[in-house]
């Protein structure tokens, strides 16, 4: 007698073993036609299973977080069901969903191409339309790997052949076809519905192994319903207009070469862009106590090791190797450890703590060419790096203080919202049980003090300590994580860093590792998509354009242009033999925010006409007038905000 427990805490009893579709069907019809799989113990299943103990049931319908993951699981074997129905002879490999999708591996001698969608896609939406339901089978291993060779699908053979010998062999069949997959599904093809879509094609080796065959890769998209579908290629779209190596370009503001592969070589405009950035974060740390340090780039293999960024980073480390001196160097990847050198070169009072030292650190990591991505994931960046060094009883506040600047930057670049990770201790950690309990137990303290809500990110910590991370979310909707505030008591202790108490002791700082933009090559990417390159008039790398109508209005616009100049605006004069129109295009497409158009009326009156980007209209104002409000403008908001308290 099953006792079924429900999300409310009601209780159903059965006689006999029961399967979820027959528990649904005894709370109502309502949710019989509505579930589409079931949680049991939290565990997700099919509804066919049978539930033969006392258990904690939750139903998943189509509105539920797990329904998508299952809606394009179940895609993908639409996918593999059309394509071999399709293509005989293809041989189907894996076939997982993934974010926003899924793909599916096939063994083909010749590889699928784009012009192949059309008669899959229409295929697919027989195969949902058929509602086949999907059957789970448990197959004697010998039996299922000869069954499958027999069929020719070598590699489902090889996957059986290889999973672990305690492993139940399931597979799932829908009508004729039939894969070999470990579930759980929805309860028919007809779950998966027609808002999915192709997408791209690409070559995947054989289980990632570059010496095995090559795979050809479909990949799609499924949503549960055509309002999510359309939504989520209009996100794409966008993304499109927006790449920030398209408009990187369009504004000369990087590049990127193989002769220095994942780096970025900064353009006039574009390392304009990068100062404006740094320079503001380095007056927001200023005033908020911090100390700017500057730490060398190669850095020898024991600090590396005593910090423990030998054992479990190397693989990411660029060495060098000194051989008159027979000795291993290694760029370093993070800042870390030669900050607590500098903390440690003096002997530290506790009335110097909290002790907040700050970097832009260039670091060097190795990332596999093929993860590279224009200047969101380079080899070689600057982190807005800094290290505060505390006591135990400082953490909650020096916590609350770090959050307060992120959000205050974070709305100053127009990211008005934020969510917040807790990421607790991973299963590979350094440290004891103990200094854990205390780290974990401080940054709840934290979020207590400073009301800062936050979801629960189980064993995502840092090797070293618990840490919150900041995801800021774009334009269009897309999630970025930037900064992170992690505790660890385990780096002080490896590298031996001590202050001497109120009580004349030497004792361990903790020490809280923070960063606000994190990487600056990746956060200007973030902003380049953000704004779709048209920056608020105080980040824009070229803030105005001052363009004539006629020859004889060349001196009077330079004449503007340096009374702009001198309130300490980036301008360009343009008195090329052009068309006005012709110019006014050219800066609006270079995604100038101001053209300041002048000719000979302006020249004679002393004023201006403003043009403002993606407006039409203009505006004719005084030249001081016109200086004055965009040297407003182009303020940077914390010196704005300044010049009012003020």
């Amino acid at each position: 007698m099953p006792a079924i427990t429900l999300p409310d805490g009601s209780v159903r009893r059965f006689d006999a073993p029961v399967t979820g579709t027959e528990v649904a069907a005894a709370i109502g019809p309502g949710l019989a036609r509505a579930a589409l799989a079931m949680k049991v113990d939290g565990a997700l299943s099919d509804l066919s299973r049978v539930i033969e103990q006392d258990a904690g049931v939750v139903f998943v319908t189509r509105r539920d977080p797990d329904a998508l993951g299952m809606i394009r699981h179940d895609a993908a074997h639409v996918l593999a069901e059309a394509v071999q129905g399709l293509y005989p002879g293809t041989q189907v490999t894996i076939g997982p969903n993934i974010e926003n999708g899924f793909y599916y591996d096939f063994a083909r001698n010749e590889p699928f191409t784009p012009e192949d969608f059309a008669a899959i896609e229409a295929r697919m939406r027989e195969i949902v339309g058929r509602n086949a339901p999907f059957e789970r089978q448990v197959w004697d291993r010998d039996e299922a790997m000869r069954f499958f060779d027999a069929r020719g699908e070598a590699y489902k053979a090889e996957l059986i052949r290889d999973l672990p010998a305690s492993e139940a062999i399931t597979l799932y069949k829908q009508g004729d076809w039939i894969d070999l997959c470990r579930g759980p599904h929805m309860r028919g093809t007809g779950d998966v519905g027609t808002a999915f879509k192709l997408m791209k094609v690409a070559g995947a080796y054989w289980r990632g192994d570059h010496r095995n065959a090559m795979l050809s890769r479909i990949y799609g998209t499924a949503w549960r319903d055509q309002k999510e579908l359309d939504a989520y290629l209009h996100q794409l779209e966008e993304a499109e207009r927006r790449d920030h190596r398209r408009i990187g370009r369009e504004m000369d503001l990087f590049h990127i070469q193989e002769e220095a592969t994942g780096s970025v070589f900064w353009h006039p405009k574009g390392w304009t862009l990068y100062r404006t950035a740094e320079s503001y974060i380095r007056r927001r740390l200023d005033a908020s106590g911090y100390q700017e340090v500057r730490t060398p780039q190669l850095v020898d293999r024991k600090l590396w090791e005593a910090s423990g960024q030998w054992d479990n980073y190397k693989e990411h480390m660029f060495i060098a190797r000194v051989e008159d001196e027979d000795t291993t160097l290694a760029l370093k990847p993070m800042n870390c450890p030669c900050h607590v050198l500098i903390f440690r070169h003096t002997l530290r009072s506790y009335r110097e703590l909290p002790l907040r030292m700050a970097e832009f650190g260039a670091c060097h990591r190795y990332e596999p060419s093929g993860a590279l991505h224009g200047i969101m994931r380079v080899r070689a960046f600057t982190q807005d790096d800094a290290h505060i060094f505390c006591t135990e009883a400082q953490i909650p506040e020096e916590t609350v203080a770090f959050v307060a600047l992120l959000s205050s930057v974070y709305r100053d670049f127009g990211f008005d919202s934020f969510r917040v990770k807790f990421s607790d201790r991973p299963a590979l950690r350094a440290g004891t049980d103990e200094m854990w309990d205390r780290a974990e137990r401080a940054l709840r303290e934290a979020c207590s003090l400073g009301g800062i809500e936050y979801e629960l990110s189980p064993g995502e910590g840092a090797f070293y300590g618990p840490k919150l991370e900041f995801v800021l979310r774009d334009a269009i909707g897309r999630d970025w994580q930037c900064g992170t505030i992690q505790v660890d008591y385990v780096l002080p202790e490896r590298l031996d860093a001590e202050y001497v108490a109120e009580d004349g002791t030497r004792q361990r700082p903790v020490m809280l590792h923070r960063a606000i933009l994190g990487s600056f090559e990746r956060f200007l990417g973030i902003l380049i998509e953000q704004y779709a390159g048209r920056f608020p008039l105080w980040l824009a790398p070229v803030q105005v354009v001052v363009a004539s109508i006629v020859s004889d209005a060349a001196e009077y616009a330079n004449d503007v242009a340096l009374a702009l100049r001198m309130r300490g605006l980036e301008v360009r004069v343009d008195v090329r033999n052009e068309k006005i129109n012709a110019k006014v295009r050219e800066h609006s497409l270079a995604h100038v925010p101001a053209i300041v158009v002048v000719g000979r009326r302006e020249a004679e009156q002393r004023t201006v006409a403003l043009r403002r980007l993606g407006g039409e209209a203009q505006e004719v104002l005084g030249l001081a007038d016109a200086v004055e409000r965009l040297a407003a403008e182009a303020m940077a908001p914390d010196l704005a905000r300044a010049r009012v308290s003020h």
